[in-house]
């Protein structure tokens, strides 16, 4: 459906039944697949022949989904996950390995903050973090010769500043490696990464993909644009020969626009099995049908929220990249032009207390660690997540003690500001 607009491809790419076939995707809630022989299950194996085995490497519901994704991106190959942890750590893992080492942006997600700088340097992966605003200059003394990608979020989660992504992809490309981009924030429908340089993206699709808190997932979409092939000592994993799988060569069997994703695929989902449930895949493809006009709706209330909590007195600061003002305005303009997201950050001038009153004031907002929903949630990290960090380490970390994260949901704009003001005269 490559010809379509991306609304259309929101409600009906990925699959087209046949005829007396079933109109919505079905959802094939098996773990394994009848063959009439062991030649033909064979081929499967050996990667000669398309078809399903075992639904912890592959499943037909899951791969509708995943196709939808793919081409709400514009890319070549795509595949889902249980999560959006296991997309950032699968699209990493696919081309790094013990004593390599990765570029990151500082601004990310604490939790894949956490994976990378903890839990992948276990594992022998080296980090380095740059901030998001460092000039091509730093950016480029993080390379290593060991390098094997660079890695940022469009919009970060809950930083709320923009990567600008052409400036990172020159520096990555320069060095021979790709650029990971985690556009969960952003969605493609406000934002398409490969359009600017990217050549991997990840979402965690338990965000506004669903839309509605009902499945966890992860999604990892290939641009196919790549050339692997130009730096096969730097990546052997997709250039040589895999001996765990029959020595198959993943960049001569199935090109760039393949390679990539099906190394993913027969490797790492095989080994750790971070496999999405073909229910969860069904509940994530309903709420894609939608995710066009609720996106609209999201970066609407958003923007309605920042401009009150800017007119407010009591607020200390408010950061939001579509409002006027905002250190990232500029960038938003140019990747964001139609709308940035629903999630709002701001600080209130009497501080941690004043923003613990501010949450046990809320009415209509839930506190909730979840976030880009469609009923409006909000956290105070500093007494949640953050709970275990001294106040200094919180301000190391981009999240002081007195930061709301605020995400709008798809209520009545004039209804959620209603309820920041009673809360905030609560907070007094």
């Amino acid at each position: 459906m490559s010809s379509y607009k991306r609304d259309t491809v929101c409600v009906q790419g990925g699959y087209t039944p046949g005829n007396g076939e079933p109109r919505q995707i079905p959802i094939i809630q098996s773990t394994t697949f009848k063959y009439a022989t062991g030649e033909d299950m064979g081929k499967l194996f050996d990667l000669e022949a398309s078809g399903y085995f075992y639904s912890r490497l592959q499943n037909p519901t899951c791969d509708s989904v995943a196709a939808k994704i793919c081409e709400l991106e514009g890319g070549s190959a795509a595949m889902l996950v249980s999560s959006g942890q296991a997309a950032s750590f699968y699209s990493v893992f696919n081309i790094a390995s013990c004593g390599d080492h990765i570029v990151s942006s500082s601004s990310i997600y604490g939790g894949t903050y956490n994976l990378f700088a903890v839990t992948m340097k276990r594992m022998g992966i080296d980090f380095t973090f740059v901030a998001p605003d460092c000039t091509p200059d730093e950016l480029d003394a993080a390379f290593r010769p060991n390098t094997k990608a660079v890695f940022g979020e469009t919009i970060a989660n809950p930083a709320l500043t923009v990567l600008d992504i052409e400036k990172f992809a020159a520096a990555a490309h320069s060095h021979g490696v790709p650029l990971i981009v985690d556009n969960t924030f952003a969605t493609p429908v406000n934002c398409r990464p490969f359009e600017w340089g990217a050549d991997i993206v990840t979402h965690s699709t338990t965000k506004y993909m669903d839309g509605h808190g009902a499945a966890v997932g992860g999604c990892i979409v290939d641009s196919g644009k790549f050339d692997w092939t130009k730096y096969p000592d730097k990546f052997p994993g997709l250039c040589t020969p895999d001996e765990s799988y029959h020595g198959v060569t993943y960049t001569e069997r199935f090109g760039l626009g393949g390679a990539y994703i099906t190394k993913a695929t027969a490797q790492l989902m095989r080994d750790f099995g971070s496999v999405q449930s073909p229910q969860s895949a069904f509940l994530l493809n309903l709420g894609l049908e939608s995710l066009h006009v609720r996106i609209k709706r999201h970066c609407e209330n958003g923007l309605a929220v920042a401009r009150a909590l800017k007119a407010d007195q009591r607020v200390k600061y408010v950061t939001y990249p579509g409002l006027e003002g905002d250190k990232y305005y500029e960038l938003a303009k140019k990747y964001l032009p139609d709308g940035v997201c629903g999630v709002v950050s701001f600080g209130l001038r009497g501080g941690r207390e004043a923003a613990e009153r501010f949450m046990r004031s809320l009415k209509l907002a839930a506190i909730e660690t979840h976030v880009a929903d469609a009923r409006t949630c909000c956290l105070h990290p500093a007494s949640t997540t953050h709970r275990q960090m001294t106040d200094e380490e919180l301000d190391a970390a981009g999240v002081p003690a007195d930061l709301v994260r605020f995400s709008c949901g798809l209520e009545s704009a004039d209804d959620l500001i209603a309820d920041v003001m009673q809360a905030l005269d609560a907070a007094e």
